[in-house]
């Protein structure tokens, strides 16, 4: 980033004030009312969001971009980020440190998944975001990111009532790769898996286009802290922040970070607060969702840490003069965004997960799920794609995006 870039960054003073002074407040009241530990769930989720809005990690334009015109800038950072993470989870996961332990985003290997992912992937294109990216561009301002996160959340409500019924559905049940071959072996698996995808998806992107982008930068930024605070982010300062912090979240939570319960878990309160009997419903009669319907939202980590994710997109934004709410959404628009939000809700609970749990999560801790959940999503991600050229939201294939 150059000089003249960086004098024409206007900060939201006022925003960053506001939202400065609320992540205190809130800070301090978590580690009041809960403990020290929930604060600091909070915080990570505030550097998940600053990371995401600044080095605009997103998955949905990723593959969007991939399936249109094979640019696969954003397909290769996921796949280097899920390497990253899977060096750092598999050895954890699989037990090699004795004072130190974490487990697995397990998910059952059958229908739910393959149908699941497969809704959330269209819905991913026609909602306009990830699990993860959803968050943020709600945190950015945008407006009708707020119709797709609403339904988002009716989705994964409706989702948790209709599982059981899913789950009865042909299945494997969970795989563990880590289980079945200990850890290193599936390590080293993972990772040959892993590269010939990378190289297979840089093949098809050099094939198409004359130029291929790095992940890593060229040049040197001339003014780091600038940057830093302000941003862009080159897209592997985002591979980094994500990968990092994840390894933080495993160690504090005991399990890979997560997005969509919470959605699930908010649908769920609201609907018992208009009278809803969602105790008796077989997702939220027992276990841990039982114990999270029975408590306040705050005390959820998931929770927690997605206010944290949509309160740090937001800090990132007026920091970058970014932060600008819309005033008006085409009536198509919200059809896409309400639409979009319920296939992404429905289909990340049947799926154990969205982008973040059971993609990033799923994989990086050996589930095999996860692997299903990506086959799925992405042909789900290609009929997305296809509609919104239907609907003319993009231009035919061969056009410009």
């Amino acid at each position: 980033m150059t000089e003249a870039v960086i004098k024409k960054i206007r900060p939201d003073k006022l925003v960053v004030l506001l939202v400065l002074f609320s992540i205190l407040a809130i800070s301090l009241f978590l580690q009041s009312e809960f403990n020290v530990k929930q604060s600091l769930f909070f915080l990570v989720g505030i550097i998940f969001g600053i990371t995401l809005m600044h080095a605009m990690f997103g998955f949905t334009g990723g593959w969007r971009m991939f399936i249109r015109s094979r640019h696969s800038l954003g397909v290769r950072a996921q796949i280097i980020l899920i390497i990253c993470s899977s060096l750092l989870f598999f050895p954890i996961v699989g037990g090699a440190f004795s004072e130190i332990s974490g487990y697995a985003a397990l998910g059952q290997i059958g229908t739910s998944v393959l149908v699941g992912a497969f809704l959330f992937g269209i819905g991913m294109q026609l909602g306009g975001g990830c699990g993860s990216g959803t968050l943020f561009t709600v945190g950015q301002g945008q407006t009708d990111m707020l119709i797709t996160i609403s339904f988002f959340i009716v989705g994964a409500t409706l989702g948790s009532y209709h599982l059981p019924w899913w789950l009865s559905m042909p299945n494997i049940g969970k795989v563990s790769l880590i289980t079945e071959l200990g850890w290193l072996p599936a390590l080293l698996l993972q990772l040959a898996v892993l590269v010939v995808l990378y190289r297979f998806v840089f093949s098809l992107d050099k094939k198409r286009n004359n130029n291929v982008p790095n992940l890593l930068p060229t040049q040197k930024s001339e003014n780091f802290l600038e940057q830093l605070i302000h941003g862009p982010w080159p897209i592997w300062w985002g591979i980094v922040g994500l990968t990092v912090f994840g390894l933080v979240t495993l160690l504090m939570a005991g399990y890979p970070w997560s997005i969509t319960f919470a959605f699930g878990l908010w649908g769920a309160k609201i609907w018992s607060a208009l009278g809803g009997d969602v105790a008796s419903w077989t997702y939220w009669a027992g276990g841990y969702p039982a114990k999270a319907l029975n408590q306040s939202v705050l005390a959820d980590i998931t929770s927690i840490m997605n206010f944290g994710i949509i309160i740090g997109a937001t800090l990132a934004a007026a920091l970058a003069g970014k932060y600008a709410p819309e005033g008006t959404i085409k009536p198509k628009r919200v059809l896409t965004a309400v639409i979009g939000g319920l296939l992404l809700g429905y289909g990340a609970r049947l799926a154990f997960g969205c982008n973040i749990g059971a993609l990033l999560g799923g994989i990086s801790s050996g589930s095999l799920h996860g692997w299903l959940w990506l086959v799925a999503a992405f042909t789900g991600g290609i009929v997305g794609v296809k509609i919104r050229v239907w609907m003319k939201f993009d231009k035919p294939y061969g056009s410009a995006s």
